[in-house]
């Protein structure tokens, strides 16, 4: 017994009068909040400005005029080579650091432990304030046969500087912070890349430069990056060394000269501030080069554009003309 078959509509046809339907004109629902919340911000932003300006304690003019004193920028110029040379030295200590924590050999994992346990134990103050008194402690070093005759004897205040005292104590200061920092960077690297790569017949160094640290730099950046900012605001402590030739130091010689210590504050504050803000920039963009297959935020247009000519390589296979235009063509039946 067959049952007759309803014939398909035409796609030409057109739907019945019970299905039609008009579109829904969806409006966002109401924000009181959002419009309640800008204008308490805008009042608070008003009256801080008006503060700022009308203040007189702040005293402006001496501001604009101290902002860009010889001494002031001779300060910037040795917080910026202080923060540069300390996180070198840091980075180059905690690299090390951690490279040990994870060897194999107990006794080198045993002395990064100690390193990292002492230097991150004791104040960044205290830890300037010993290397500072480091010539009083050890005012010469000799180098000959133990228990004989002298080789080579130097005195340490001829070699360790102020200056070189205070780069060796914020080096490795934060070295001992930036070691977890890398160590958890190159442990978020999977181990099969490693045992893939021993067996292409790669070195451990070679595995370490060329796979695992390329791919943890993603995870390094950014804590790299807040304690970059963190050291430069850190050389404000150098004058326990003592080393007096920093911008904190700088701006705070003016103002004693001239019994007003708000408005040469401000000026530091700029300074930190501008300089911090160069710093966040730098910072994004390191975060965007090696985030690169990986950061979901990355906009479409950014994702269009390469090296050469603003042309990415599938845009350069698609003018080849090797693909067919229409990604799903019609299969004839």
């Amino acid at each position: 017994m067959s049952t007759p078959q309803t014939p398909a509509p035409s796609p030409s046809a057109a739907p019945p009068a019970t299905e039609r339907f008009t579109p829904i004109r969806a409006k966002a629902a109401p924000r009181p909040g959002t419009w309640i919340s800008a204008v308490v911000v805008a009042l608070l932003v008003v009256g801080l400005a008006v503060f700022l300006v009308t203040n007189p304690v702040l005293e402006w003019g001496t501001v604009a005029t101290y902002i860009l004193d010889v001494k002031v920028i001779q300060g910037v110029g040795w917080t910026l080579l202080l923060t540069v040379l300390s996180m070198v030295l840091g980075t180059v200590v905690a690299l090390t650091a951690a490279v040990m924590r994870r060897s194999d050999n107990p006794v080198l994992r045993g002395v990064s432990w100690a390193y990292i346990f002492i230097f991150r134990g004791i104040p960044v103050y205290t830890q300037l304030v010993f290397w500072g008194l480091f010539t009083v402690i050890v005012p010469k070093i000799v180098i000959g046969v133990p228990f004989g005759p002298e080789l080579l004897s130097f005195s340490t205040r001829d070699l360790l500087t102020a200056f070189w005292a205070a780069v060796i104590g914020l080096g490795l200061n934060e070295g001992a912070y930036l070691a977890e920092i890398i160590r958890s960077g190159l442990n978020s690297v999977d181990k099969g890349q490693s045992e893939a790569s021993r067996a292409l017949g790669m070195s451990n160094n070679l595995i370490l430069r060329r796979i695992i640290v390329p791919q943890a730099m993603r995870v390094i950046v950014p804590p790299l990056g807040n304690e970059t900012i963190g050291m430069l605001k850190t050389t404000s402590l150098v004058l326990a060394v003592p080393f007096t030739l920093d911008l904190t130091f700088a701006t705070n010689g003016i103002a004693n000269k001239l019994f007003t210590p708000i408005p040469l504050l401000i000026v530091a504050a700029l300074w930190y501030l501008a300089i911090t803000s160069v710093l966040m920039v730098g910072q994004y963009y390191l975060e965007r080069h090696f985030g690169r297959g990986f950061d979901d935020r990355t906009p479409t247009g950014a994702a269009t554009t390469g090296r050469r000519g603003g042309r990415s390589r599938q845009a350069a296979v698609n003018r080849a003309g090797t693909t067919p235009h229409d990604p799903l063509p019609e299969v004839e039946q």
